[in-house]
């Protein structure tokens, strides 16, 4: 019980804190370490002090004032004191301000890029207006050479958001004009007002094409004319060899054609112990021959009579037909070689038909046979 009370008087009653209790000994350094620390803290003073010089010359560096524009001829040497005042700018009591058209960049007054943009396309529309109405000109002679300055900044509106009477956009005009001056001629009138042309080289790349082309035809008349008649000649010459050759083909197929008709008709006419004509009337024959279109030209049924009237085995005579005269044409089947071949084909014919009908009848027999075979069905 004793004990127990002891344990509950420690833990109830508070800790008590020594009051004279000295420093540990490794708390400052030694003798042997002091030299290091001072090393350390040299180091970090030194890194601190070039930190602060590379932000202070480089990053952010401290600005001085401006030399005043006014004062900068009458001094021998700029001072240390004032920085001096860079091209396309003004300096007034140490502040610089940069002319139009110019913006600033750290100390210096550099060219604003939208307004050199906004010039140059200005100029380039000036161009074309100056070189389209050359290039009229020189082709259809409609356009004008010379242009005054007021009449095409008339006709060109003010481009982009500028205004007429911004004063951005004068100056970007002043720019546009230094340009034209540079890329146009430039001359001055009777009445002393500025005129433009465009350069003849630069004119002819606004021409049209057929106006270019119809130029390069007048220029060199002389080379294109012999050209162009020899492309014609051989043109014609190649089409005339292709027509006859076609002609010529389509002649020989129609004189075949005409033998075998009329050769035809004569066996046929022996054969049937004159019940039929030998002959044919030669333009009922054209007429079932030739095409529509080839009844218009004339020279193929020509040259078909030609080869039948040079032809030993075909007889030509006028005939009176339903009280008409008509040229007929008939084939000599006596002596004629083709004539047995002839036979020998009808023949045939005939017997691949007498077969095919032979053929036809026993299919048609089969089913019967079949069905007087069936016996009843009781």
């Amino acid at each position: 019980m004793n004990r127990g009370r002891e344990r509950k008087s420690k833990t109830s009653s508070p800790s008590l804190i020594p009051m004279g209790i000295e420093p540990p000994r490794d708390l400052l350094p030694s003798k042997h370490d002091f030299p290091k620390l001072l090393l350390v803290l040299a180091i970090s003073c030194l890194v601190a002090f070039s930190c602060n010089l590379f932000f202070t010359s480089f990053v952010n560096p401290p600005t001085k004032p401006f030399c005043d524009s006014i004062l900068i001829d009458s001094l021998p040497s700029f001072s240390d004191d004032c920085e001096p005042c860079p091209a396309h700018g003004e300096c007034y009591a140490g502040i610089l301000e940069c002319f139009k058209g110019y913006r600033r960049h750290r100390n210096f007054c550099v060219e604003d890029s939208e307004i050199s943009e906004s010039a140059r396309k200005i100029a380039e529309r000036v161009e074309f207006h100056l070189c389209e109405e050359y290039a009229q000109f020189m082709c259809y002679e409609t356009g004008s050479i010379w242009v005054r300055e007021d009449e095409f900044w008339n006709r060109l509106e003010p481009f982009g958001d500028v205004l007429l009477d911004n004063v951005l956009y004068n100056f970007t005009k002043e720019k546009a004009v230094e340009s034209i001056s540079k890329s146009m001629e430039l001359r001055l009138n009777s009445h002393g007002v500025k005129e433009y042309k465009c350069p003849d080289l630069l004119a002819q790349h606004y021409k049209p094409y057929a106006c270019r082309v119809r130029q390069w035809i007048l220029q060199n008349i002389l080379l294109v004319l012999p050209v162009f008649a020899m492309l014609v000649l051989s043109t014609t010459l190649f089409w005339n060899v292709r027509r006859k050759l076609r002609i010529s083909k389509r002649v020989e197929e129609l004189y075949n054609q005409v033998c075998e008709i009329l050769e035809d008709n004569a066996l046929t006419a022996k054969s049937a112990n004159d019940e039929c004509e030998p002959w044919v009337v030669a333009s009922r024959l054209r007429d079932h021959l030739l095409l529509p279109r080839e009844r218009k030209d004339p020279l193929i049924w020509k040259k078909v009579e030609e080869l039948v009237q040079e032809d030993s085995r075909v007889d030509r005579y006028p005939k009176l037909v339903k009280g008409e005269s008509k040229v007929v044409w008939e084939w000599q089947v006596e002596g004629s070689l083709s004539a047995s071949k002839m036979k020998n084909k009808r023949d045939a014919s005939k017997m691949r038909v007498n077969e095919g009908i032979n053929h036809n009848y026993q299919k048609q027999a089969q089913p019967i046979r079949k069905a007087e075979h069936k016996e009843p069905p009781f």
